[in-house]
């Protein structure tokens, strides 16, 4: 919300409190003189009137129209005035008594059906009119034991036909409270009209109450089923408690719609929701605003009002009644304290203080309002009463709000850095374990192509499967990491299915051999052309599918189906079948698998390894272009994974390339070829090294970028092999710098991150190609020939 918005919310309201004196100084009517109030002269169709002036007053005489001729003349005094404020013989009253007023009122001979509003009493009323009791509060009485107190507004609707004159006869009895007497005026009027002004009275409580009720609720929801933050916690309840005031106070629409709730509860109930609201709220602020706020004055505010609270609690009303005076002075010092405090905060530019500070001047405004109608220096009136609390709870409301979009941008935040921590620390320890891991595997092959004796050939093949399977759990992790920060994309370019299934199946032959089960390929006919599609992707799932089977499979076979399903002219919907007759999954642990790092027994991960996460990340992989992962399975018999996946067709025929079993490595493949290593890790340094040289390669070294800026001789080396992070000088800079002094040979990165995270950034710098470590020395060999003109055309070194 904008400033000037609020700007003019708040001075739409403040021109509505400022027309409270304006309608206060209407003009009320004619006046009663020695008890009689003449309204011939007044229209009643236009507005009600009101019945103020001087009554006939019997102190100490409960009378009923039949016995006043008896009690002879009566004493005038004003009305409404409380007994406190009324002298008879120079003596001013006490608040204990009871009296009785008496009023003739003249009507005019034009009039409409005439209707009356009658006010709470200090505590107890009998009105009759006309010699017949239309309306009372309680019961009125001349001791405590014989009355009941009672407070609610009453309009009530005079009988058709009544006399040109009304004879008014008001009993007030009053032995609790430590105010005595009427204090509100009596109207009179149109019945239509004054039950219209009920009803709209009547509707504005209740909708303030309901409003804050909800809103209450709603805060309350916040701080259980949130963060459990107090500030949310306070202001709830300070809402769900001030509700009960707008319908329990002024006009008591409660009491009118329970008839029997117990006065002496009640009142309770009103002084007790007044002193806690005034605490809640002060607990809120300080909690909003802490910074701003002294602990001392808060605290000694809040200690008064829960005394205060106290004694409405455990003493009679004549004497927490007695208090309120007081108890109203603390609260103007609560409401000032706190416009205070959020000056303070909006000066700090503290979150959501301003709306915080716009509500608190409200809020000072109708408590200076509500005093003076208390008081009898204002009419009340509900419009204004109503806008302000509406504007007040709003604008509290967005403090609040802002407040919670503070801490969850703050939580955000503090999230997003988590995970770039989490990433940056994933793709540390990959880095840090790649490093040894390229020594292990790059000497287990050493060591393998030095003719190992049978025994020793078998533990060397535990030790390059055990560091391939270490590899592979590296990369599944780094791969769900890409996947839960939606770093991973997909490529739509021409791919053959079938080519891929193919190679995925002859690459893992062997690992189905040796466990002596049968993998099999059944491809569809009509699977002839390539298709649009990611082909590193689809090669990932499958290749997770294929090998999870062959995993949890100890005998039978594993089979690898491609099905079309259907074919459009320019479309194709492939099912992609896995099926094994391995070791099964209970149906009620189907879904669990899907998880990451966890399998449907714990013993699972014992027997057969892994880590779970592979077909998570399959099935993430899936679920992120739109396609659903099945798993038909039962114990013991096997089970089935399927998927179907809608291409495009490129028009291209499917090629017939398959996938060349790991050729016997050539000694001497890279003979003539000087080459420059830029490598600052030793081990790394010797791995490399020893591959290339026992290839044929001569291999100088360079520990950083600035080192094999000064060794390079175009002359001799033929192309660079470039470690991309190192101290000095890093891979990228050098071969920037490479680039830009005019060399063009081949520059290969050796990294041990994923070629995605590194190849746009390589590429960008004008590396060749990308080699990721740990490396299978043929590939690494493969991709130096693939960069160098045949053996031929090369100088000699």
């Amino acid at each position: 919300m904008k400033r000037p918005f609020l700007l003019k919310l708040v001075a739409l309201i403040l021109l509505g409190i400022g027309s409270v004196p304006c309608m206060a100084g209407e003009q009320p009517g004619p006046l009663a003189r020695k008890g009689v109030l003449d309204l011939r002269g007044v229209n009643l169709l236009s507005r009600p009137f009101t019945l103020n002036g001087e009554w006939g007053f019997y102190w100490r005489q409960l009378l009923s129209p039949d016995s006043l001729r008896e009690a002879g003349k009566p004493d005038y005094v004003d009305f409404p005035v409380l007994w406190k404020d009324i002298k008879l013989d120079g003596q001013p009253l006490p608040s204990k008594g009871y009296a009785t007023y008496t009023l003739t009122v003249l009507l005019p001979k034009k009039r409409p059906r005439i209707g009356m509003e009658v006010p709470d009493v200090y505590c107890t009323y009998k009105l009759f009119v006309n010699g017949v009791v239309q309306v009372q509060n309680g019961q009125p009485g001349t001791s405590a034991a014989n009355s009941i107190p009672y407070w609610t507004t009453r309009t009530i609707a005079l009988p058709p036909g009544e006399q040109d004159s009304l004879v008014l006869v008001l009993q007030v009895a009053n032995f609790w409270h430590f105010k005595g007497g009427p204090y509100k005026e009596l109207l009179i009027g149109d019945k239509d009209m004054l039950f219209l002004k009920k009803n709209r009275e009547a509707a504005y409580d209740l909708a303030l109450a309901g409003c804050m009720f909800m809103g209450g609720l709603f805060f309350l929801g916040l701080f259980v089923f949130g963060r459990h933050d107090k500030t949310t916690l306070y202001f709830a309840l300070f809402c769900i408690l001030y509700s009960y005031r707008m319908v329990g106070t002024d006009a008591y629409v409660l009491h009118t719609l329970f008839e029997n709730l117990n006065w002496f509860i009640t009142i309770r109930i009103e002084y007790v929701t007044l002193s806690l609201g005034a605490v809640l709220f002060c607990c809120y602020t300080r909690n909003l605003f802490p910074n701003d706020t002294h602990p001392l004055i808060m605290k000694g505010i809040v200690s008064f009002c829960l005394i205060f609270c106290a004694f409405n609690i455990f003493t009679p009303p004549i004497v927490f009644t007695s208090m309120l005076n007081i108890f109203l002075v603390v609260m103007f010092v609560c409401i000032g304290y706190a416009l205070f405090v959020n000056l303070r905060a909006a000066r700090n530019r503290r979150s959501g203080s301003l709306y915080a500070l716009l509500s608190t001047v409200i809020m000072l405004l109708i408590l200076l309002l509500s005093n003076l109608n208390y008081f009898g220096l204002l009419p009340p009136v509900k419009l204004i009463d109503f806008i302000g609390y509406l504007a007040f709870f709003f604008l509290q409301s967005l403090a609040l709000s802002h407040r919670f979009a503070d801490t969850f941008q703050r939580a955000t935040l503090q999230a997003q850095q988590g995970l770039k921590a989490k990433s940056e620390f994933l793709s540390t320890m990959s880095h840090e374990i790649r490093t040894p891991l390229n020594a292990v595997i790059g000497m287990t092959h050493l060591l393998l192509r030095n003719k190992p004796r049978g025994d020793q050939k078998g533990d060397l093949d535990v030790l390059l499967f055990s560091a391939n399977n270490l590899l592979s759990i590296v990369n599944n992790i780094l791969d769900y990491n890409k996947i839960e920060e939606g770093k991973i994309g997909f490529e739509q370019i021409p791919m053959d299915l079938t080519i891929i299934a193919r190679n995925i199946v002859a690459g893992l032959q062997s690992a189905a051999q040796e466990k002596g089960i049968a993998l099999i390929l059944d491809v569809d006919d009509r699977l002839d052309e390539k298709l649009l599609g990611d082909p590193t992707r689809t090669s990932q799932v499958i290749n997770n599918l294929v090998h999870n089977a062959i995993k949890f499979t100890k005998e039978g076979s594993v089979r690898l189906s491609l099905h079309v399903e259907a074919i459009t002219e320019g479309s194709v919907t492939v099912t992609i079948n896995v099926r094994d007759t391995g070791i099964g999954i209970a149906r009620d642990k189907q879904d669990m698998i899907f998880d990451r790092f966890t399998q449907a027994d714990s013993s699972t991960s014992r027997s057969y390894g892994g880590t779970g996460l592979g077909l998570a990340i399959t099935k993430k992989i899936l679920e992120l272009q739109g396609v659903t992962l099945h798993l038909e399975s039962e114990p013991g018999k096997g089970s089935t994974f399927y998927f179907s996946q809608h291409f495009l067709l490129t028009g291209e025929k499917s090629g017939d390339q398959e996938y060349a079993p790991e050729a016997q490595h050539q000694t001497h493949q890279l003979d003539g070829i000087s080459l420059l290593l830029v490598e600052d890790n030793p081990l790394n340094v010797l791995v490399a090294q020893t591959i290339l040289e026992n290839s044929g390669a001569t291999v100088e070294v360079a520990g950083n970028g600035r080192e094999a800026l000064d060794m390079l001789d175009i002359s001799r080396h033929q192309l660079i092999l470039m470690d991309l992070h190192m101290p000095v000088m890093d891979g990228y800079e050098a071969t920037v710098l490479l680039r830009k002094k005019g060399f063009t040979l081949p520059i290969i990165a050796l990294t041990a991150s994923t070629p995605k995270e590194v190849e746009s950034e390589a590429y960008a710098a004008g590396l060749t190609d990308v080699v990721v470590k740990p490396f299978n020395p043929d590939d690494l060999c493969r991709v130096i020939l693939l960069h160098l003109p045949p053996a031929s055309m090369r100088p000699r070194a």
